[in-house]
């Protein structure tokens, strides 16, 4: 029998409830005109909008076109799938070196899709950084149907069912994307049409202006309803100002029941040693099953896979003494190494801490420091 004492974590004993939720936010962004009316192709491809109001009462600028079905093929997707990866472990390198001994949680595909996003109205230099901080290998409107299918497939996993005691048990897998602009801005029908066609979104109308508080309050009241309240304050107050042209929310929320479930009657206190050294306690789950693993030089490695089997979450432990060594090669395909090497090796015994953390963190530096530098100056950026 194999036995793991995880540093990993987890948020429920019956399963795991996962909220990430990224806000992007760039200063002047296209042209800027006194007032917005219907929406009227141009011959030089701009457009101006002034469409009927959403469900939460914004006035939308969105095109008409509807989202396309997933139509990338599978060498494609795999594409963007290893660029999201290749640009989280870069973006793990920068926060988690400002993190120093604290916890991290962040999503790189929620990033990756609001820096996509941001790259429909790319142009020159801007562009360039921002498909090199992704590390995108495709071009042009193969990127964003990647991006469609990539998404979509994964909300194709979302499953549910009842049972007659009442039990449930199911994967929900949800994404949003959410564009916040400056109401009197001239956006471009392309970019509309793209936003529309391969994210599913539009550009909700704000006064950054005069009212960038209001903004505020409005962009974070509808983060709470993507993840039914918890998490309320995602823009803190003081964020926003009158130079704000576009505010870019992407929501990554998933709930899926383990497919082997800790039995709450074994949860009890037991001793957790933090990386700095010192001993904590606190409520530890248990249980003993068959699962895939693995071993590597300086790690050990478990899947735990969801009901269905069709999502899991992999986790990496690094030996006693050797964290910062192991992290060091999560560059270099740790990541793909163990989830390659991993193998059904009878019966494990798992014990992991469970737990509940949040990580908030300004991304600009973060994303200059990766290449990204132009985006977040007005006077450099290229979003004509």
């Amino acid at each position: 029998m194999k036995r793991l004492l995880s540093r990993a974590k987890t948020a429920a004993c019956a399963g795991t409830l996962l909220m990430l939720v990224f806000a992007l936010l760039l200063g002047a962004c296209g042209s800027e005109s006194q007032t917005t009316t219907t929406e009227t192709p141009e011959p030089d491809g701009t457009t101006t909008t002034e469409a009927a109001a959403s469900m939460d009462g914004f006035q939308l600028a969105m095109s008409e076109l509807t989202r396309l079905a997933p139509a990338a093929s599978q060498a494609d997707i795999l594409s963007v799938a290893d660029s999201m990866n290749d640009f989280g472990i870069d973006l793990y390198g920068y926060l988690a070196t400002e993190a120093g001994q604290g916890n991290l949680v962040f999503s790189p595909s929620s990033i990756a899709i609001a820096l996509a996003m941001t790259h429909v109205g790319a142009e020159g230099v801007t562009a360039e950084e921002i498909a090199a901080t992704l590390h995108l290998a495709l071009e042009g409107d193969a990127v964003h149907q990647a991006f469609n299918s990539l998404d979509t497939t994964l909300e194709s996993r979302s499953w549910s069912q009842e049972f007659p005691d009442g039990r449930k048990e199911g994967v929900l897998v949800k994404t949003a994307n959410s564009l916040w602009g400056q109401h009197d801005t001239v956006f471009e029908k392309l970019f509309l049409d793209t936003l529309a066609a391969n994210y599913g979104a539009g550009m909700r109308l704000v006064d950054y202006k005069t009212a960038a508080e209001q903004a505020r309050q409005a962009i974070n009241a509808w983060v709470a309803e993507e993840t039914n309240d918890k998490i309320t304050d995602l823009i803190p107050q003081g964020t926003l100002d009158a130079m704000t042209r576009l505010v870019l929310v992407n929501a990554v929320y998933l709930d899926a029941t383990w497919l082997s479930q800790f039995d709450p009657q074994r949860t009890t206190d037991g001793s957790f040693t933090t990386l700095s050294g010192k001993t904590v306690t606190t409520p530890m789950m248990t249980q003993t099953c068959s699962y895939r693993v693995a071993d590597g030089n300086g790690w050990q490695a478990v899947e735990l896979p969801y009901v269905g089997s069709e999502l899991a979450m992999l986790l990496i432990v690094p030996d006693e003494g050797r964290f910062s060594e192991v992290e060091g090669r999560l560059a270099g395909g740790l990541v793909d190494e163990a989830a390659t090497a991993l193998t059904s090796d009878g019966e494990v015994h798992l014990t992991m801490p469970k737990f509940e953390f949040r990580t908030q963190a300004g991304l600009n530096n973060a994303l200059g420091a990766l290449g990204m530098t132009t985006a977040f100056d007005p006077s450099t950026a290229d979003f004509s």
